[in-house]
């Protein structure tokens, strides 16, 4: 079931809920919890917005992505399908896109603007199938669909297993910082969903405090 914002840009209304829960259930995630106490994620509330910048981030550095956004933008103001669609390739590889992702983002473009995807769709849809309809474009992974449930869906039971931070995190906090790739090879990934069941029904508040425990400045998309 969809969980949505109390207000635009306004946290969860399970936030204070899913914090209470946490810190219940895993005495590691009250303390990196007490060290965050007045943020909390939101949302900027579109669909095509999200993803887009979600493609763009894939494989970079936040700064890098940063950069690139702010560059793209600037050449698309007003940030839709259409808009998109109407900027030449080569101005968008300006912008410093590759051209796979300017490939990816004129696709997700098409797809919204013959409206192949529908935010309000997406919106009643349980999250295997919004995972499984954002799948179905070009450059969108499992990793990107779980951004976009984490952080425009709101949902609050997403555990994104291929996230290197979400690893990182885990490792530091749980597996005495072993680097990531020994923890996947001693441990799998099936440790780590193992150890994200106390967190549930919200892991992906527990996802979002382990990633301020890396970076205290709170990523949006």
């Amino acid at each position: 079931m969809a969980t949505g914002l109390t207000a635009a840009r306004a946290r969860p209304a399970y936030w204070a809920q899913a914090r209470r829960h946490l810190a219940r259930s895993d005495p590691t995630l009250a303390a990196i919890m007490r060290r965050h106490p007045r943020v909390a994620i939101t949302s900027r509330g579109d669909a095509f917005h999200t993803l887009v910048r979600s493609i763009v981030g894939q494989q970079i550095s936040v700064k890098a992505a940063d950069a690139i956004w702010g560059r793209l933008h600037g050449t698309c103001v007003q940030m839709t399908p259409d808009a998109l669609l109407r900027r030449r390739a080569a101005t968008l590889r300006r912008c410093g896109l590759s051209d796979r992702k300017v490939e990816y983002l004129r696709d997700l473009a098409r797809h919204f603007a013959s409206g192949r995807v529908e935010p309000a769709r997406l919106a009643a849809m349980p999250d295997e199938e919004v995972i499984t309809c954002l799948t179905d474009i070009r450059g969108i992974g499992r990793w990107t669909a779980e951004m976009f449930l984490i952080f425009n869906l709101m949902r609050p039971d997403v555990l994104p297993l291929d996230d290197l931070g979400l690893l990182k995190a885990v490792s530091r906090h749980y597996f005495d910082g072993d680097p990531v790739e020994e923890l996947l090879a001693r441990a799998g990934r099936a440790r780590v969903a193992t150890l994200g069941q106390r967190w549930a029904p919200y892991r992906s508040v527990a996802t979002w405090y382990l990633w301020r425990s890396l970076d205290p400045v709170p990523v949006e998309y």
